[in-house]
């Protein structure tokens, strides 16, 4: 089968990945190294010791770890969500409960069903990209979901795939694309807050004044400081294009693959395509979890069912 240019190069992009996921633990080890790095900056070299000091000094050093210690709970508790759920496998043996193809809304018989994909495979119908009702995985073998897509890295389809992170050794996909967005969310307001906290700090290595601290604490203040401004700035633009996705009901794939689709059909609105990802119960928007009843009564959440617009249903 011919392919073309950017093709190839995403596939190029993908054995890169590929080669990194032998590095996965490692990457785990990264992450938790540049919190233990913080850590220790913010708490156990700058902040805790501030406590002591009395006055308003204490109650801003106790502000701040409070703060440091709620957050970074809520970050590690998303970070670890994204890393060991799920992002969505295709169910073994399934199968669309109508018949897309010619839009009937019966379901298909078993003996029905195979006869109209044997058809389908002997006429060619069957992609493994483009746009027809029934999509097929030449790699798996097996029916595609709708906006479903295989990881070359994972060597598997993907529910709702949005891309693969080799930072969380995982794919992001239908069950656990929350959890990453607030894992972004919350590496934004803890990096934020160790830069902000430790600015005083930083602005006084370039001041002719005595510094209290080893040559060692010193060192890994400025370094702390350096590398969560860092992360700060390129999480922010990670978070603004994510939110935009969001707001679009669709994915980072799908952005790419509809350029030429002036209208997408499960854009329900900005409310609606919210609580395709985060639920409807409040409660539980700024949590790695679902409540009960989202995931009974919100068949999207579950990564196999979208709901879409009525005239758009032909797309």
């Amino acid at each position: 089968m011919h392919r073309s240019g950017p093709v190839v190069m995403a596939w190029n992009v993908f054995k890169f990945c590929t080669a990194l996921r032998a590095f996965g633990s490692l990457m785990i080890l990264l992450v938790l190294g540049i919190v233990g790095v913080s850590y220790y900056a913010v708490v156990v070299a700058n902040y805790g010791p501030a406590l002591g000091a009395g006055g308003i000094d204490s109650l801003l050093a106790l502000a701040v770890l409070i703060l440091f210690h709620v957050l970074l709970g809520l970050l590690l508790w998303s970070y670890f969500s994204v890393v060991f759920t799920d992002p969505g496998s295709v169910p073994p043996n399934w199968k669309p409960t109508i018949d897309e193809e010619i839009g009937e809304n019966a379901p298909l018989t078993n003996l029905d069903f195979s006869n109209h994909i044997l058809n389908l495979q002997q006429q060619g119908h069957l992609a493994e990209t483009g746009n027809p009702r029934i999509r097929y995985c030449r790699k798996c073998n097996q029916l595609k979901p709708p906006r479903c897509h295989h990881c070359s890295v994972c060597g598997r389809c993907v529910l709702k795939m949005d891309h693969h992170c080799v930072w969380v050794v995982n794919c992001v996909g239908a069950l656990n694309y929350k959890f990453f967005l607030l894992f972004l969310f919350y590496t934004f307001l803890e990096t934020t807050l160790v830069t902000l906290s430790l600015f005083p700090h930083f602005i006084a290595f370039f001041k002719d004044v005595e510094i209290p601290g080893t040559p060692g604490t010193l060192a890994t203040t400025f370094l702390t400081f350096v590398l969560n401004l860092a992360f700060a700035l390129s999480v922010l633009g990670f978070l603004i294009m994510h939110a935009s996705l969001v707001a679009k009901n669709t994915t980072t794939i799908e952005a790419y693959e509809k350029k030429a689709t002036p209208r997408w059909k499960y854009d329900l609105g900005r409310k609606k395509n919210f609580e395709q990802v985060f639920g409807a119960d409040k409660r539980y928007w700024f949590i790695p979890l679902y409540s009960e009843e989202d995931l009974r009564r919100m068949p999207a959440l579950q990564g196999l069912e979208y709901p879409t617009k009525p005239d758009l249903d032909a797309q």
